[in-house]
């Protein structure tokens, strides 16, 4: 009897022990509790850090970035990539800053200028457009993913430099007579305090998380990006999936290509530069696996104010642009590295 209390006891330990892992709690919670030292750091390094003024406009600056994130993540899920969204931004920010100047048909003589509803919903529709293409590509042409879209990068910047001839487009605010103001409100008004920026990003987060969490269309996506073979076998429709986030993707970009244009009142075709890798990055901090079926839009999130809070904060304290890019790098290949340690971990468990 005591032989068998000793193994009883010997067995029941791990499991207590197991139950305070404080290494996993850590790893699997490390965009969160980064985000907590940067904030406490920069703290301590500059006294306007941690106001509720400097706060609000960083994350107005994390919006556009989450927003790019988003549809990352979406597409990462199903195991693919797009390295379009940042030319995307500029193309849409573009054409919506041209629809803002007024489309004019020459041979008519006439002059139209549509409403910001027609602008925002027009160029939504083309950041849709631009996200289809990519998914056909890719789910019948089996053009790889990293391909389709490093093609799409180039053609949609080629495309917003020839609309604009290199420059950019000012004066968004549009004119009462001509009834096409307030493309402004996004990137200037407030509600309850809070940028219109941060709610967009807000809505879109929440979403997306009852999106993957309450429907079938999310079962698909973990499911397609874990095995997509499996996946297909048991009826999901993988082809349509792998659309749908390219179109998601797409549509995420334009919004943040119409923010962005709005906070800055201007649109330009070099809009956008990099925030591919951004977005990239912020997936990959908040925990997602770069092979697919694995990642939250919470820890998506947390990924994108890591990445902005820590930017901003290496502005405020007067750090060079150039070590910013360092610090940025170490951080996306130190969260790359968590990561493979995690899922490491869990196939080594499976």
């Amino acid at each position: 009897m005591s032989d068998t209390s000793q193994i009883g006891a010997r067995v029941s330990r791990p499991s207590v022990a197991g139950g305070l892992d404080f290494g996993k709690i850590l790893l699997e919670g490390r965009a969160f509790f980064a985000l907590i030292v940067i904030v406490i750091v920069f703290s301590l390094l500059s006294p306007n850090y941690l106001t509720v003024s400097n706060f609000l406009t960083m994350a107005n600056h994390v919006a556009i970035y989450g927003l790019l994130s988003i549809g990352m993540l979406l597409v990462i899920l199903n195991g693919g990539i797009d390295l379009s969204v940042g030319s995307v931004l500029a193309l849409c920010g573009v054409v919506a800053g041209a629809l803002m100047q007024g489309v004019v048909f020459s041979v008519l003589g006439v002059a139209l200028y549509p409403p910001v509803w027609a602008v925002c919903v027009l160029t939504c529709a083309l950041g849709a457009f631009v996200g289809a293409v990519n998914g056909v590509l890719i789910a019948f042409f089996k053009v790889p993913a990293f391909v389709a879209t490093l093609g799409t990068l180039y053609v949609a910047r080629g495309v917003a430099l020839l609309m604009t001839n290199g420059l950019t487009y000012n004066n968004l605010g549009g004119r009462p007579e001509l009834g096409n103001t307030g493309f402004d409100w996004l990137g200037f008004n407030r509600i309850g305090g809070v940028p219109i920026g941060v709610w967009v990003l807000a809505v879109i987060a929440i979403l997306s998380h009852l999106v993957l969490t309450r429907t079938a269309f999310g079962r698909w996506l973990y499911a397609s990006g874990g095995n997509e073979r499996a996946a297909e076998l048991s009826g999901v429709p993988v082809k349509s999936v792998k659309i749908t986030v390219y179109v998601l993707s797409g549509i995420c970009a334009a919004i943040a290509g119409l923010v962005l244009s709005s906070q800055l009142t201007s649109a330009g075709p070099t809009a956008g530069t990099t925030y591919e890798l951004t977005a990239i990055a912020a997936v990959v901090i908040g925990g997602a696996a770069l092979t697919g079926g694995r990642g939250t839009v919470r820890g998506t999130m947390l990924g994108a104010f890591v990445i902005g809070f820590l930017s901003d904060g290496l502005v405020i304290v007067g750090v060079s642009s150039y070590w910013q890019t360092v610090f940025t790098g170490a951080v996306i290949v130190l969260a790359v590295l968590m990561n493979s340690i995690q899922y490491k971990g869990r196939g080594a468990k499976k």
